[in-house]
């Protein structure tokens, strides 16, 4: 049995981390200025950096990934046409209709258990000129790496692939960057080389990279003007936000080696969690940073283990009536990690 630690072992996403002492130095420190007249020096720094790393001519920095992908989307698709994207994805499912209800954009979607690209059913779905009667489709988005379905990440080849066919047919890609530096940091593959493969980029430094807010959308010198009109169009045009910049800042220099750490932590609790609930529960693979337990009918329904969990001081995320995710990030540790695999392998055993 883990000693039980003397805080909340809070695993329900990599939002949950806190700025670092470092960091708040950093942002006490940041020069400032007025970022929608353009002369925040350090909110030009942070997008002029995340620009050269993903290869782009030119980024944005948006108060949220959803921001970031509201407009990213939106510099590739226009009102009344689609974008297809996988079932769960984050555009899809946890961005409370924004691409319909604020600029009507419809998706359409397949199917993947670990929401990965399906390149055949892409291919088959593909309609950028459907004529008077339907809807056509202008783009095509892929999360990397993919939340609900694990945090897996999205291989190079299948990307090219979809470069490849994406451009034949004369449609975008819009890549849904939220975790792409725990893609990188998992393969080895540089961020740009993935960045590369897409129109449009959103990138996110308040998740494994440990920023308070933050999100970037990055492409062409034309998309990012029109994004940069658009998010002041929105009401999301601040003022001082270097403050916020300088985490980010921060967060680029330090904090992006260190998420091999949060792979290796949520692949031992997996390990963990497999061994113990053989037989009882499915635990995905922790490929990145994230694991997702499903229960099987016969069990205990999620909300109560989470309920139970959360009685012993561990936090986890409930996706649906019988599946888990837990995240791992900065702010928890092995021995953290450890005992919220006792904590939650006991909630599920004595159901």
């Amino acid at each position: 049995m883990s000693r039980q630690p003397d805080h909340l072992v809070d695993l329900r996403s990599d939002t949950v981390t806190k700025p670092t002492e470092g960091m708040r130095r950093a942002m006490a420190q940041a020069e400032v200025g007025d970022d929608v007249y353009g002369e925040d020096p350090t909110c030009r720094a942070l997008e002029d950096r995340v620009a050269e790393l993903l290869g782009k001519e030119a980024a944005l920095f948006t108060v949220s990934g959803s921001l970031a992908n509201l407009l990213a989307v939106h510099t590739v698709v226009q009102p009344g046409q689609e974008v297809l994207c996988e079932a769960r994805a984050h555009i899809a499912r946890a961005e409370l209709g924004g691409h319909a209800a604020v600029f009507g954009v419809t998706t359409r979607t397949w199917s993947h258990p670990r929401g990965l690209v399906d390149l055949d059913a892409i291919e088959a779905m593909l309609a950028p000129d459907a004529g008077p009667h339907f809807v056509s489709t202008a783009a095509v988005s892929v999360e990397n790496t993919h939340n609900l379905g694990g945090g897996s990440v999205q291989p190079v080849p299948t990307l090219r692939a979809l470069r490849t066919m994406a451009t034949q047919a004369g449609v975008a890609i819009h890549l849904d960057g939220a975790r792409l530096w725990n893609a990188s940091v998992a393969t080895g593959v540089p961020v740009h080389v993935y960045a590369e493969l897409a129109d449009v980029v959103t990138v996110c430094l308040s998740k494994g990279l440990g920023a308070p807010v933050g999100s970037l959308v990055a492409g062409s010198a034309r998309h990012i003007a029109e994004a940069r009109v658009w998010r002041k169009r929105l009401g999301a045009g601040w003022r001082q936000a270097g403050v916020l910049a300088a985490a980010g800042l921060y967060a680029l220099d330090h904090h992006i080696e260190r998420l091999a750490e949060d792979h290796a932590h949520a692949q031992a609790l997996a390990r963990t969690l497999a061994e113990r609930l053989d037989g009882v529960a499915a635990v995905s693979d922790a490929e990145t940073n994230i694991v997702v337990i499903d229960l099987p009918s016969s069990g205990p329904a999620a909300p109560k283990v989470a309920e139970r969990a959360r009685a012993e001081g561990v936090l986890v995320s409930v996706l649906g009536p019988s599946t888990l995710r837990l995240v791992t990030h900065l702010d928890v540790g092995a021995d953290d990690c450890a005992w919220a695999g006792d904590v939650l392998a006991r909630a599920i055993r004595e159901g």
